[in-house]
């Protein structure tokens, strides 16, 4: 890769910031005792554990020990939607979730429906977003968890998570588990943190921290199953010798997203809104991620009509740029996006789709070269169809 990279890919993962690797090396070297051990080493790394879960805590709002540590998002997920149905299940066996989630809450469904539970799939709207009165009107007596994510990691839409949490205030013993992976530092909490949600998942890779760390939110009196059985870390919600060096990391990458948090989503978002109007200008186009206040500010998803998404994403690779098709996780399978699908995209459109996403570091410079690229490549494809 030269020096004039650019990198549009940051909902699949963003590069670790050098400030927050260097937390890592340092607490790698010099915290290397277990936090578990009862010599002074082990004190040390406890002290430098418990001092990343309060910064956290205290950046997201929440109490220190509301903070449980995962390996990052799909275990969160995992964790968070198993756990409910294991712990509740002599209560009842139905869950309500969406059907534009990440595979990672889908894949969590399908194994609870082999194993005897019912799913509940709500349906999306054509801008990709959940109805309230859907998730009203899909409550029965023996539901006990509902799972929907903040924002959609395919378009960028905004769940109406107050709205849902609303029709939950008159049944407090659903438990309700929104997925904040795309939407943690993007300036939106005001749209998704809601005092009626129980549990939420985020990870670090998402944000400048290193990959394989993570945290979930769990509100106080409320339980999970654990599914890591060992050595009883995590108050016995979570076994297994705590990464201290990457926790302390994701709380250093933590504490600097939010720093003038509202300054970079600005930013973010005029890069959008200059690459949304400049596709739209172009012919044989789709552009599925909207301008307005239910869509995220990093997130583009848009086709060039009779080109798949895979094609369109590695003529861009050819010029140093990255981009992907719609979810990262499911990318390399060729499949229509599952969201477009939900939004019932005709096929030909949705394998057509490709995701640009942004973070705090992209510049304007950069957007105008993607732009300059991406009239060549529309119009080269123009003359092969």
């Amino acid at each position: 890769m030269g020096k004039n990279m650019i990198y549009f890919d940051n909902s699949a993962t963003t590069k670790i910031e050098k400030t927050v690797l260097d937390t890592y090396n340092a607490a790698s070297l010099n915290y290397f005792g277990n936090p578990s051990s009862l010599h002074k080493l082990g004190l040390k790394a406890y002290e430098l554990l418990e001092t990343s879960r309060k910064q956290i805590a205290e950046l997201m709002g929440f109490k220190p020990y509301e903070v449980v540590f995962t390996s990052g998002g799909t275990e969160g997920n995992n964790w968070i939607i198993k756990g409910t149905a294991f712990k509740k299940r002599e209560f009842g066996k139905h869950i309500i979730t969406t059907s534009i989630e990440h595979p990672s809450v889908m894949n969590s469904m399908h194994q609870l429906e082999e194993l005897g539970y019912e799913v509940t799939y709500l349906p999306v709207d054509k801008t990709g977003h959940v109805s309230a009165d859907d998730l009203k009107n899909a409550i029965r007596d023996d539901t006990i968890l509902v799972s929907t994510m903040a924002v959609n990691n395919e378009i960028g839409s905004i769940q109406p998570i107050h709205e849902m949490a609303r029709v939950l205030d008159d049944y407090p013993n659903i438990s309700y588990h929104v997925d904040g992976t795309q939407a943690i530092g993007k300036n939106i909490e005001d749209q998704f943190i809601d005092p009626r949600v129980d549990f939420y998942t985020f990870s670090g890779h998402k944000f400048h921290a290193p990959r394989g760390i993570g945290f979930i939110y769990m509100k106080a009196g409320k339980q999970l199953e654990p599914l890591m059985a060992g050595g009883g870390q995590e108050k016995n919600l979570r076994s297994g010798t705590e990464n201290t060096p990457a926790i302390a990391a994701m709380a250093r990458a933590l504490r600097l997203l939010k720093q003038d948090e509202a300054k970079k989503a600005n930013k973010m978002t005029k890069l959008k809104t200059e690459l949304i109007e400049h596709i739209q200008s172009l012919p044989n186009t789709h552009v599925f991620s909207k301008l307005s206040d239910d869509f995220a500010p990093h997130i583009i998803c848009f086709t060039i009509d009779g080109v798949r998404g895979e094609t369109v994403v590695h003529t861009f690779e050819d010029r140093d740029i990255y981009i992907s098709t719609t979810s990262a996780c499911s990318s390399k399978k060729g499949l229509e996006s599952s969201t477009l699908k939900a939004m019932s995209t005709p096929e030909k459109v949705a394998t057509s789709a490709v995701r640009v996403s942004l973070d705090e570091n992209n510049t304007e410079a950069e957007m105008k070269e993607f732009i300059k690229n991406l009239d060549e490549v529309h119009d080269h494809f123009q003359i092969l169809n």
